[in-house]
């Protein structure tokens, strides 16, 4: 394979793509080529879910694959700005008012504790890896080094969706805003198709023309929009404040009389659908190989943008809840309709606008974290290394932005919101989870360093963490009952104790680090799969559904392309180190003959 097969094509300069941009591999140079590669599948497929990457291929190898570096322009200022513009926008606007009505009532701040508890968890591990591997990968990377292609690979493909799905479904809400500060119902700007399912037949071509505005910015610079980020946030938030003080000027405490209508249950499915709120985070650790200082930036941009979301988030639902009651709340524009109903109309502009820039910095920040993501996804050649070229002017993955709007738009086109949210939030608790139990890999796991006997040790405690977390969140989805708490929880305890107690840590963090591992990183786990059993039974349905077709595409496609790409960087690798052995043995036969004269 030609040193192309590394770059894939990315050096060649136009626009008009060739097979060879796509599938460069030896692998797909002929139909008698793949053939002979895909009887070789098993062994292929077990190499891949045994190798692991490293720090430093992650960091270097990786990042020449897209032949222009990205630029280094952001600080912990501009982190925390797109923390808060990733965050604040639908979730809080749109499902607030929804959750409250259907799930939670008043007490749906309590759901925003509890998603903000297991966000929080989730920023700590993905901080730590974004500090010690500062890569375009974000949690893909993290995967690959710790847990291995094939399950980077998995949760990758739910990375991608995640995104396609959380723009999608700020997109058709920025709609509804819209409509609101025009006085107009949502369904007024959409077509509707009444020959097509209700949730697939309400056409949404506002929600793709934002989407198209959103691209040029996102392709333009990452520094031309973290400036119109931090000014829309700036805006966003003198919203937010303004619709906390006039709301709570207009609060009715009797609307908090029944505060947990739905009970317990009912608090904790509306805090699975609402972990939606909270997503975006995780697209500002993407934005790591374009920071400045990582080790300082990263901490403070992740974790201080997340505390102060929670924040704004508990407030905002308690106003909500106060200004009406939770039965006669708008699904559509929650917060707009409340200071209608207390008779403040000319109020209603004021939040849909302050809505309407916080969905539109959302989907900015959303833009610019997909394509980074696809962007190294497809330096592995799991994906088409064409996604992977990074324009040598704008220092901005072009071809990976503009395809992962483009799916945006179409998703966004068709379905509403309520199959988007639920769908949306499995895909992330998924992989925060993976996330988490990554770190604990990470910290008690080295090649060469962790006996034999650790090495069971700690596969014995993952284990019963993921048994009885697992455990857990079935008996609550199962059972109104208490035993099943009272056997999985010790065992969840006896899992990390084991864990703290019983395997010596082989790898310490060197810059920034999770505190009180295992016990936060396994609380981290527990809570995500928890949440994962308040989620509906379809939306499983449709997790399962693309989890099939992602394996079926890695079988047939990535597994061959990332395989042949491995074994050729390899052999590359080990001609290089050869060179440069002979290079330092015939300096060292050099010296001794140009040192042999002066001698004598």
């Amino acid at each position: 394979m030609s040193r192309m097969g590394i770059d894939g094509g990315a050096r060649r300069r136009g626009c008009a793509p060739r097979r060879e941009d796509f599938f460069p591999e030896e692998s797909f140079r002929s139909f008698g080529s793949y053939s002979k590669a895909f009887k070789e599948t098993p062994w292929r497929l077990k190499d891949r879910v045994l190798s692991r990457s490293n720090d430093n291929t992650e960091l270097v190898e990786m990042k020449a694959r897209s032949s222009h570096e990205m630029k280094k322009t952001l600080n912990w200022w501009d982190l925390i700005w797109f923390g808060i513009g990733a965050v604040i926008g639908s979730g809080i606007f749109v499902l607030t008012g929804l959750e409250a009505r259907d799930d939670a009532g008043p007490a749906v701040v309590l759901s925003y504790v509890v998603s903000g508890i297991s966000a929080l968890l989730s920023v700590f591990c993905y901080t730590e890896f974004a500090v010690e591997i500062p890569v375009a990968g974000g949690s893909f990377a993290y995967l690959r080094v710790e847990l291995g292609d094939f399950v980077a690979f998995i949760a990758a493909g739910n990375i991608l969706l995640e995104y396609v799905i959380g723009g999608a479904a700020v997109a058709r809400s920025w709609t509804s805003y819209f409509a609101t500060l025009c006085n107009k119902k949502p369904d007024d700007f959409r077509i509707i198709v009444h020959k097509m399912n209700p949730d697939y037949g309400h056409l949404d071509p506002i929600a793709v023309g934002i989407l198209i505005i959103i691209t040029i910015l996102a392709v333009y610079s990452t520094k031309g929009s973290s400036i119109f980020n931090y000014i829309a946030s700036l805006f966003h938030m003198v919203v937010i404040v303004f619709i906390i003080i006039a709301g709570l000027i207009n609060a009715k405490t009797e609307n908090y009389s029944d505060f947990v209508p739905y009970g317990v249950r009912g608090v904790f499915k509306a805090s699975a659908v609402l972990f939606f709120a909270y997503v975006g985070f995780d697209a500002v650790s993407t934005m790591a190989e374009e920071t400045k200082d990582p080790a300082k930036d990263i901490p403070i941009g992740l974790v201080g943008s997340m505390v102060l979301t929670t924040t704004l988030y508990c407030l905002l639902a308690v106003t909500l809840c106060l200004m009406q009651p939770y039965k006669t709340i708008d699904p559509d524009a929650p917060f707009s309709v409340a200071f209608s109903v207390v008779g403040w109309d000319w109020a209603k502009y004021i939040v849909a606008l302050g809505a309407l820039k916080g969905m539109t910095t959302v989907l900015l920040v959303s833009a610019v974290g997909q394509a980074r993501y696809l962007t190294h996804i497809a330096r592995t050649h799991m994906m088409p290394p064409w996604f992977a070229h990074v324009h040598e002017k704008t220092g901005t993955p072009v071809n990976a932005t503009v395809t992962m709007l483009a799916a945006t738009a179409i998703i966004a086109f068709f379905t509403n919101l309520g199959i988007l949210a639920n769908l949306l939030s499995i895909s992330t608790l998924f992989i925060f989870m993976l996330v988490a139990l990554g770190i604990l890999v990470r910290r008690y796991y080295s090649s060469g360093v962790t006996t034999k006997q650790n090495q069971i040790k700690l596969i014995v405690c993952l284990v019963i963490i993921l048994g009885s977390s697992c455990g857990i969140a079935a008996y609550w989805a199962s059972s109104d009952g208490w035993i099943g708490y009272v056997i999985a929880g010790p065992l969840w305890l006896i899992g990390t104790a084991g864990l703290w107690l019983g395997v010596p840590q082989a790898k310490q963090p060197k810059l920034w680090g999770v505190p009180l591992v295992p016990w936060l990183p396994s609380l981290s786990i527990a809570i995500n799969i928890f949440l994962l059993g308040s989620i509906d039974k379809q939306s499983f349905i449709r997790f399962l559904a693309w989890t099939g077709f992602l394996l079926v595409y890695y079988v047939f496609v990535g597994l061959h392309a990332s395989y042949d790409t491995a074994k050729q960087f390899e052999t590359q690798k080990g001609t290089k180190e050869a060179e440069a052995h002979w290079n330092k043995v015939e300096e060292g036969v050099d010296g001794k003959v140009s040192h042999t004269p002066s001698t004598s």
